[in-house]
């Protein structure tokens, strides 16, 4: 199974025309449409190609689409940045057709685990590719429960979608659920072939219907900086800004640490929290 071979860029190019009413770029909006949104002639029209390429585009059949084409494809779809670099992304992989090696286990370097050591006061793990969890520090362990999860189920989205305590961690759920989504499909186009996300989806896709409704949603996102609030059945209720940082020489690799308000009552938890279950990371 594919994530974002030539089906993946025909269904996204799909999703974000049936967003845009004919009206929003001066078309006339009257007449019988079988579909929402625009059709892909007046995409074509309006991006300056012709009818047949952007057909082929949206059948991944389009070996070499620059940059300018995709960009004015873009623009008619208003697409944000995320979006246009994903659809480049995928649009290379379609064109492309050659096979991959799997990817290989990724590591941690052991300078990012003292990295993660250090930081006795702040909750922060390094997530890999899929939004594998690949290391994390004591206080993280203790918000999260990182070690006593079997190895396969340290995964943000199993967690997310298959943990039935998932939705009493996070309060708002339905925003961390969409958002865990739309990283996961932006990491999916960039690795199309990689049969343990292909197998992560479908696991993921058997188990919940939420995740089906989001994934076939096509929203792509990146995982960059905010917030999140959490129910910890020991510390209560945390708001927990977050910060996430690319590592460097690893561009697969995440780390992401939550940064509490200085002096506030999630600090305070926080710390009581790292007092009560301290333990050594991995």
């Amino acid at each position: 199974m594919d994530i974002s071979t030539a089906g993946e860029l025909g269904d996204f190019l799909r999703s974000r025309r049936a967003r845009i009413q004919p009206g929003e770029v001066g078309l006339p909006e009257h007449g019988r449409r079988r579909v929402p949104g625009l059709r892909r002639e007046e995409v074509a029209q309006l991006a300056g190609v012709s009818v047949d390429y952007y057909i082929r585009l949206e059948q991944g059949r389009s070996p070499s689409a620059s940059d300018a084409v995709l960009d004015a494809i873009g623009r008619v779809l208003r697409l944000d940045d995320t979006e246009r670099q994903y659809l480049r992304t995928v649009a290379r992989h379609a064109a492309r057709r050659t096979s991959a090696a799997g990817p290989a286990a990724q590591r941690v370097r052991p300078g990012l685990r003292l990295l993660l050591d250090a930081m006795e006061k702040v909750p922060a793990f390094v997530l890999g590719r899929r939004m594998d969890v690949l290391a994390w520090n004591a206080l993280g362990d203790a918000v999260v429960g990182f070690s006593q999860m079997p190895p396969k189920e340290r995964n943000m989205p199993r967690q997310v979608f298959l943990n039935p305590q998932a939705r009493e961690l996070y309060p708002d759920w339905p925003a961390v659920a969409a958002e865990t989504v739309a990283y996961l499909r932006l990491d999916a186009g960039g690795h199309p072939r990689d049969k343990q996300l292909a197998t992560l989806v479908g696991e993921l896709s058997l188990g919940s219907e939420d995740f089906r409704r989001l994934w076939a949603d096509h929203q792509v996102k990146e995982k960059t900086y905010g917030a999140k609030r959490m129910r910890h059945p020991l510390a209560g209720e945390l708001t927990m800004p977050y910060e996430t940082l690319t590592v460097s020489g690893e561009p697969d690799q995440m780390l992401v640490v939550y940064t509490p308000e200085p002096g506030s009552q999630t600090e305070d938890r926080l710390a009581l929290l790292a007092s009560w279950t301290a333990s050594p990371a991995v």
